[in-house]
């Protein structure tokens, strides 16, 4: 398993290219490369030109850092035929700048509308009947997250559809932050997905379910909002014990196509210590259950 620093809260005061170093200061030796408006900026076409990917190539090198997974953002499912059409564009070149890379995974979204499930679920289809045949003729591993807001965001729904591509080259992203909207316990999810399961994310949130549906308030009521928060292990609801337990039950750890990915954005002017804590934190839990010690909070 490859643990990797998803560096989004240095994006601001840092350039793409100082990036590479900026993770490993922090530790890791693996960055995942997130939506970034000089390269691979959300639903739009790429930016990078080849001699810009080459120096992110080199700069990762220099820095003794590896690019564990390219994370793109695009409106491949949409219901709009335009935005599905252009989404499918960019991936295409997308594709080609994470092999040029040197790396294997890529993960993304759904996307869609949840309000639109079936017209977004023709239209998820539709793109990857396009964009498949190149993703298995790349070797690339797609691997892909429910997130707030998507077509499907429910978790077995998520496999179900995934399943429905009937590729070894596509896989499922499981953010731990998006817990509390997919709809089934934690372990449920993970143990449906099975080997399925290739990336997680490492971020804490609040159950917004709590007391009542009333914990956020958004107005006028009844506002279709998704909520949640990325924050450092251990300041959210999130039960960890079963997060870390339950991936350890799929032998995740001890697999050589895995990829755990800290992910908090909620305190970017801590960015530094937090990405220091929650590669502690994260190895810890690890090391805890693998030698089979207690892990109950």
């Amino acid at each position: 398993m490859k643990i990797a620093l998803d560096p989004t809260p240095f994006h601001h005061d840092y350039s793409l290219l100082e990036l590479p170093g900026v993770v490993a200061d922090c530790g890791f030796e693996y960055l995942q490369l997130t939506p970034h408006r000089d390269i691979t900026p959300f639903f739009r076409h790429p930016k990078a030109d080849d001699a810009l990917v080459k120096a992110f190539k080199r700069a990762c090198d220099d820095a003794g850092v590896g690019i564990a997974s390219v994370l793109p953002v695009q409106r491949w499912s949409a219901p709009d035929e335009w935005a599905r059409e252009a989404a499918v564009r960019n991936w295409k070149r997308l594709i080609q700048i994470t092999v040029d890379l040197g790396c294997q995974v890529m993960n993304t979204e759904f996307s869609g509308r949840p309000e639109k499930p079936e017209e977004s679920e023709a239209a998820f289809y539709k793109s990857m009947e396009e964009l498949l045949p190149i993703i298995e003729r790349e070797g690339l591993d797609v691997r892909i997250d429910p997130h707030p807001d998507d077509f499907v965001e429910d978790g077995l729904e998520a496999i179900r559809v995934i399943r429905g591509l009937n590729s070894a080259n596509i896989g499922m992203v499981y953010v731990a932050c998006h817990s509390y909207h997919m709809g089934h316990p934690m372990r449920d999810i993970m143990r449906e997905a099975g080997d399925l399961l290739r990336l997680v994310h490492v971020a804490d949130t609040m159950d917004h379910h709590r007391s009542h549906g009333l914990r956020y308030i958004t107005n006028p009521p009844g506002n279709s909002v998704r909520v949640h928060q990325h924050l450092k292990i251990g300041d959210g609801d999130l039960d960890w014990t079963d997060f870390f337990e339950g991936l350890g039950e799929l032998g995740f750890y001890d697999r050589d196509d895995t990829v755990m990915c800290s992910s908090v954005f909620a305190e970017d002017e801590n960015a530094h210590e937090v990405s220091r804590y929650q590669l502690r934190t994260m190895n810890d839990w690890i090391d805890r259950v693998r030698s089979g010690e207690p892990t109950g909070a």
